[in-house]
This record gives C-alpha cells, sequence and structure tokens, in this order.
C-alpha cells in the first residue's frame, strides 16, 4: 500500500502549514506561534484532548479509536535554529537570524497530517499520542518532557521518531537497530596566559601558543586513545582571543564538540580532553579550564520496535526503498530521551531533490514538501498496524 489516499488529498494543506511554519521560526522554548497553531489545529481535527504546556511549550494530542488495544507516542519537534537563512524562497524566515535549517516545520507538519488522518478515520482499537516536543536543538526538550512526566501522563508502551535525511532518495526510508545517533557534549577550554607586547612575547606567556597545541594534541585522544573499530569525534569548531595584530593576549577561548555511542568511550573522551588541555597549559607554565559539558546520550532504537518501525516503512514505500543505514551517524538526538525510558525506534525519511543539495544545519536548506504524505502516511500506517481492530 503506497501513500495513503487521504493524505494524498490534503497534500496542498499540508504543504501551505509547512511553510507558514517555515516563514515564522521559532527557536527553543519559543515555540509560542507554533505550539498554538499545533494546539488549535488538533483541536480542529477533533483530537479526544489537547494538552499544552508540557516542558514550557509541548503539546500532546490524544486520539482515540476503537474500544481496546495498546497505546503509543508518535514525536515530532518543532524548533528553528539560530541561523541567518539563505534560500531564497517565497516563504523565507520573517524572523532575522532564525530559520528551520533542520525540518523541525516538516516534522511538525507530517505529524499534525498523520492526527487528522487518525482523528478522521478512527481506524485503530487503543489510543495515538502525538506528542509535539520543543526545544530539540540544544535545548533538552524531550528530557523535560520525561522529567515532567509524559510516560505517567500518556501510558504508551512505545514512542516512535523520525527525521528527514536529505542525504538519501526522496521518498525512501532508513532504518537502524541499535545505536542511530551518538551522544553529544559542548567542549570549552579557557586557557589564561600573561597579555604582553608582540614585539617582546618574552615579557609574557602566550596563551595563542598554548590553544594551539592544545587543539593539535586533542586530535590524537581519537586516533590514538579510542579502539580503532569504535567511534569518537573530538572537534574545535572555535577560537577566540586577542583585539588587535601587536598585542598577546591575556586569555583564549577554545569551544567545540564531542561525539561517542559507547558510555565508556565519553569516559575516555572526557578524561583525555581534561588531562591534555591542563596538563599542557601547566607545561607551558599557564593554566587551563577545561569543561566537557555532556549533552544528549546515544540514540539507540529498540530491536522489536525497529521491526515494526520497518513493516510500516516498507509498507507505505515498498521493500526496495527501505534500507538499513551501513552505520550510525555522529548527529545527535534528543529524542533519546524518551528512548532511554520507553521502547521505541527512530527512523530516517529520505527527502533528496537532487545529488549536492544542502544538508541540515546549512543557511540554504531547505524542508522537500514532496515527502509530506510520504511521512504523515508512515505515521498514520504505523498506528493502524501496532493498533489493530479487532
Amino acid at each position: 500500500m503506497p501513500i495513503l489516499n487521504r493524505i494524498a488529498d490534503f497534500h496542498a494543506e499540508m504543504t501551505a502549514w509547512r511553510q507558514d511554519f517555515h516563514a515564522h521560526p521559532e527557536i527553543a522554548f519559543e515555540e509560542i506561534r507554533t505550539a498554538g497553531i499545533v494546539a488549535d489545529k488538533l483541536r480542529e481535527f477533533g483530537c479526544d484532548e489537547v494538552i499544552t504546556g508540557i516542558a514550557k511549550t509541548g503539546v500532546v494530542g490524544v486520539i482515540k479509536g476503537q474500544p481496546g488495544g495498546g497505546a503509543i507516542g508518535l514525536r515530532a519537534d518543532m524548533d528553528a535554529l539560530p541561523i541567518l537563512e539563505q534560500t531564497g524562497v517565497p516563504y523565507a524566515s520573517t524572523a532575522p537570524g532564525k530559520m528551520h535549517a533542520c525540518g523541525h516545520d516538516g516534522h511538525t507538519t507530517m505529524l499534525l497530517g498523520a492526527a487528522k488522518y487518525l482523528a478522521e478515520t478512527r481506524n485503530f482499537a487503543g489510543t495515538v499520542y502525538v506528542i509535539f516536543q520543543p526545544a530539540e536543538e540544544n535545548g533538552g526538550g524531550g528530557n523535560i518532557m520525561v522529567q515532567e512526566g509524559l510516560f505517567d501522563r500518556f501510558p504508551m508502551e512505545r514512542v516512535f521518531g523520525m527525521h528527514n535525511w536529505p542525504g538519501a532518495p526522496e521518498g525512501s526510508f532508513w532504518w537502524r537497530e541499535g545505536p542511530i545517533m551518538a551522544a553529544t557534549a559542548q567542549i570549552l577550554v579557557e586557557i589564561t596566559g600573561k597579555g604582553a607586547h608582540g614585539a617582546m612575547p618574552h615579557q609574557g606567556n602566550d596563551p595563542i601558543v598554548v590553544a594551539a597545541h592544545i587543539v593539535t594534541a586533542l586530535q590524537s585522544i581519537v586516533g590514538r586513545n579510542v579502539d580503532p573499530v569504535e567511534s569518537g569525534v573530538v572537534t574545535i569548531g572555535h577560537i577566540n582571543g586577542g583585539d588587535t595584530w601587536n598585542v598577546i593576549p591575556e586569555v583564549v577561548t577554545l569551544r567545540g564538540t564531542a561525539r561517542w555511542f559507547k558510555p565508556e568511550v565519553g569516559d575516555l573522551l572526557e578524561r583525555r580532553f581534561t588531562e591534555l588541555s591542563t596538563g599542557i597549559a601547566t607545561a607551558f607554565g599557564a593554566t587551563a579550564r577545561a569543561v566537557f559539558d555532556r549533552g544528549y546520550p546515544a540514540t539507540v532504537n529498540e530491536p522489536e520496535s525497529t521491526v515494526l518501525s520497518v513493516t510500516a516503512a516498507r509498507t507505505v514505500a515498498g521493500e526496495a526503498k527501505v534500507q538499513e543505514m551501513p552505520r550510525p551517524t555522529m548527529g545527535g538526538e534528543d529524542f533519546a530521551f524518551m528512548l532511554n525510558a520507553k521502547a521505541g525506534s527512530y527512523i530516517m525519511l529520505g527527502a533528496a531533490r537532487a545529488p549536492g543539495d544542502p544538508q541540515v544545519h546549512h543557511p540554504k536548506y531547505d524542508f522537500n514538501d514532496a515527502v509530506l504524505p510520504v511521512g504523515a502516511s508512515y505515521w498514520a500506517t504505523l498506528a493502524e498496524q501496532l493498533l489493530p481492530k479487532g
């Protein structure tokens, strides 16, 4: 069975929703307009309950089918990123410095489309909870929803997530059992030396030289400490120090990210990062404050839920367009917190228009509206297959 006919009927309507969300992006915990539209539409669709204010701006819709059956949760994220958009599309961001550069506008729209269909047809037995989460981008909104009792207030057997993937063919699905996305940490090194005139370096202690040695040494952690068959990343993405060309500054700051899958690899990265940063600074007669701020755990798909997810994807897209990912991605995802608390699975929806398309988190990225009915049909099919009538 391909895209559900009823969902295909309102493809144009979903496109309008998506482009409206795109034009009005809201970053973490500021999704007031977005959450308001979501809640209004869920009420308009006839959801049995609409609950707002979870994790500040989160929304949960309750859709009850025929008597009996269990309950599942379907989750989409709503927030945008602090990026200046460069797409040039007619519906480009109206909020300077903010844009939907990761496709959460599409994620929200696809789950709304599924909610419209499920509330209209009720072709399942049990309860579907549609979860609209705030603050996925570094805000940990998924963790806050769990901490605020998401799974206690809305008892469900399993929870499912989905992300558009512009690196995969349009309308395909990529799945993976076990780890699919990495654990994350933000790292910071603040190096304090002694400022001096650039022509008289012997009178100071140059923190820029110290920073250069630390940046180079950090690249040895994965290459020389992590087992070659495991995965890890340590990247410095920002260096700040000094104000002019002939003055040695007092302080230099490094910022970056670390990624891993296995907890023991994360522990090793943290230990070696701290030892190298502080040890090198001490060797140069400077000091360093090293911060390894853990963010999201690894996103790990539960096997049985993954089988159920893949079955629904194959029903919608056909077996040939549903493929196992050869390896997990080092991107992070706070749906991990939900999977740590509840059995479930996370799948990728292919959204490439053409080879070389801008990828997520790029200022020229734009969600592919052609896959809206594919994603909505996947959600609806998953609900009907996991909660069959009779």
